[in-house]
């Protein structure tokens, strides 16, 4: 990575700042709206207060500031974050790594559909306290349908109209902490991780508190997912006002707990019993809109999943749109439909958001232990002295095991919603991902060169109605010197495919995020030619566009001639016309395979069924396409027993 990278990936800015508060900390931002609620949910107890906010003062430390700003955001590639681009550095090191990519990439995903229902129904509940009985479902679902329809914008034009209202917000959360910090200053004491230890172990009950304590810092892996829409420096200095305005609110609704210990707190939200009347509308209002924003943080994470697991081939290749160009925007618009539905079949199914409590958090405790062993990998990768890196691993083992384990009882009572989610999207991440490799493996490459001469005469032959002046096939060969034998089979057997001049186009996606590179090789002077596109997995694969771009630098550079050769076009410097070739494999009939292998690409066909072509993915709709099926023969019958009969 050159000088000029690295600073644009540490570099801080005050557009950039205010971009970090308006998409990464809406999750983390607005979880003071229920925490303490779900952490002191029946009487007041001194201990009970004292325990909590020193486990949310650590947990915020500990798991938020040293495991993923300090640590976490180092393990950038390229200036991208998220699990996946983390898998990416090191999935080279071992062959397993592909598991815990997949199951913390399909639980961050999960939990996408948890955040925004619970962030945006817990300040919208908090009109109850102005209006009685005001209806909150569908005002809940209208938001989020606004929301998401934004979303086609792209997230630089939602940061900068999100960023002032959350330095409000987090304003707001800091001078109301401070004004009950100072009637109650006993509550500092709090930060002695001693009174974390005596709920935890002492306290009845306390340890199961964690699931409670363990929604403080919910947003800490989409912080690292959305890496790239803001960059490290930006992050890490922004998040120091953050976590201090996050700090003094929580020590303020511990301030006013134990002003009221020993009362019930019998529905009420400490978060605004801390507002004084005359500000109470104004600070639900202020509540709101931070709500609306904390899901912004889960959506631009999942697109940023989305598209990485699709580089990755552990997602179906559907539509990126790109809608602005600054690096790292986009828009997926098949996700936004499907978070969309999730998010309003949640607000239907649970109504309110205690009850969403329950489903929230479970899933994200995989992606943090699945995080932490990646990274235990990518410590080794640096050279890091081996005691680090294994107290590294014990030290967020033990804590993220027992968040794990905490959250487990809220399995009954939600938690089976969002794991039931995650196991969906492992279900298609893992078909996607064998099914490449079984199609991989029974693919049949030959030797392009002895088929060279053929082409030649093929092109030569005018007794053959020409098919096309360039004929441009997509190859998935890595290797230069092979081919696919169906592609060859297309050219001379399917339909004899007379051309001037052929073209081989493959692809291949690099660990590096935005590499964009080619190499033309030629194969036949004058006939045949090879072009490997290396783009990075955040790359848009716009393969029309860049061949077209290709072409033009061999024509400049006098290295190809791209004139037409009928000899009436010829004179008038006609240039020929180019058609794509996209072969499309479908299951055949004809197979006699394991269990496991069926079941998986009969899956994997039936929800391609569903999704955008693959020229549709490559870029390549606006131009001339010939869509050939060509059968996929996973293990044919070997041998069928006929009779023959006179």
């Amino acid at each position: 990575m050159d000088a000029k990278n690295s600073y644009s990936h540490t570099a801080i800015s005050t557009g950039g700042l205010l971009i970090a508060l308006g998409i990464i900390y809406g999750d983390i931002g607005t979880s003071p709206l229920y925490v303490m609620k779900a952490i002191v949910p029946g009487n007041i107890d001194p201990r009970l207060v004292y325990g909590g906010i020193s486990c949310v003062f650590w947990t915020l430390t500990l798991q938020t500031s040293i495991k993923y700003v300090l640590l976490t955001l180092n393990a950038d590639n390229n200036g991208e974050g998220g699990i996946f681009s983390l898998f990416a550095l090191v999935r080279r090191r071992a062959a397993w790594l592909t598991v815990p990519a997949i199951i913390g990439g399909a639980a961050l995903l999960a939990d996408g559909i948890i955040t925004p229902p619970i962030s945006v129904s817990s300040a919208i509940e908090g009109l109850e306290a102005v209006y009685p009985g005001i209806p909150t479902v569908p005002i809940v679902i209208a938001i989020l349908a606004a929301l998401f329809l934004m979303q086609s914008f792209g997230t630089q034009i939602v940061g900068r109209a999100f960023g002032p209202i959350m330095f409000v917000w987090f304003s707001m959360l800091a001078v109301l902490g401070i004004l009950w910090i100072t009637q109650h200053p006993g509550i500092l004491r709090a930060v002695n991780p001693a009174y974390a230890y005596d709920l935890l172990v002492r306290f009845p009950g306390g340890f199961w508190l964690l699931g409670a304590v363990f929604l403080c810092t919910t947003g800490a892996e989409a912080l690292y997912s959305d890496l790239g829409h803001c960059g490290k420096g930006n992050i890490r200095i922004s998040w120091i006002f953050v976590k201090s305005c996050l700090l003094l609110n929580y020590f303020g609704q511990g301030a006013w707990l134990l002003e009221h210990q020993g009362q019930l707190l019998e529905g009420r939200n400490p978060f605004y019993e801390l507002m004084p009347e005359w500000f109470l509308l104004i600070g639900v209002g202020i509540a709101t809109l931070a709500a609306i924003i904390a899901s912004q943080a889960l959506i631009t994470g999942s697109f940023t999943l989305v598209a990485e697991a699709i580089r990755l081939n552990m997602w179906p290749k559907v539509r990126l749109n790109y809608p602005t160009d600054m690096k790292g925007q986009l828009y997926v618009p098949s996700m936004n439909r499907l978070l969309l539905l999730g998010c309003i079949g949640v607000v239907l199914y649970f109504r309110r958001s205690e009850n969403m409590e329950a489903a929230y958090g479970l899933a994200i405790t995989l992606t943090m232990l699945m995080t932490t062993t990646l990274l235990v990998v990518w410590l080794r990768s640096r050279r890091v002295a081996m005691p680090i890196v294994v107290l590294f691993a014990l030290v967020y083992g033990i804590i993220e095991g027992a968040f794990l384990v905490a959250n487990l009882i809220k399995f009954p009572h939600g938690g089976w919603v969002s794991l039931a989610i995650g196991l969906a999207l492992i279900g298609v991440m893992y078909v996607w991902l064998k099914a490449f490799y079984i199609k991989r493996r029974l693919t049949e490459f030959v030797k392009i060169e002895p088929y060279m001469q053929g082409l030649k005469d093929l092109s030569d032959d005018e007794s053959i109605p020409k098919y096309s002046t360039h004929l441009v096939f997509m190859t998935s060969a890595e290797r230069t010197t092979e081919i696919e034998s169906k592609i060859i089979y297309s050219i001379f057997q399917k339909r004899p495919k007379r051309a001037d001049i052929y073209w081989f186009v493959h692809v291949d996606t690099t660990d590096e995020p935005y590499t964009m590179q080619y190499k033309v090789v030629e194969l036949a002077p004058d006939d045949a030619f090879r072009i490997t596109f290396r783009l990075g997995f955040r790359v848009e694969q716009r393969i029309n566009l860049y061949f077209r771009q290709v072409i033009e630098d061999l024509v400049r550079n006098k290295e190809v001639d791209i004139t037409s050769r009928y000899e009436s076009l010829s004179k008038q410097n006609v240039t020929g016309d180019f058609r794509f070739i996209v072969l499309e494999k479908y299951l055949s009939v004809e197979n006699d395979f394991p269990l496991v292998e069926r079941l998986v690409m009969q899956t994997y066909f039936y929800i391609k069924q569903f999704i955008a072509s693959e020229e549709k993915y490559f870029g390549l709709e606006t131009s001339s396409i010939k869509v050939e099926k060509v059968p996929l023969v996973i293990a044919p019958v070997r041998k069928v027993e006929l009779e023959r009969i006179r």
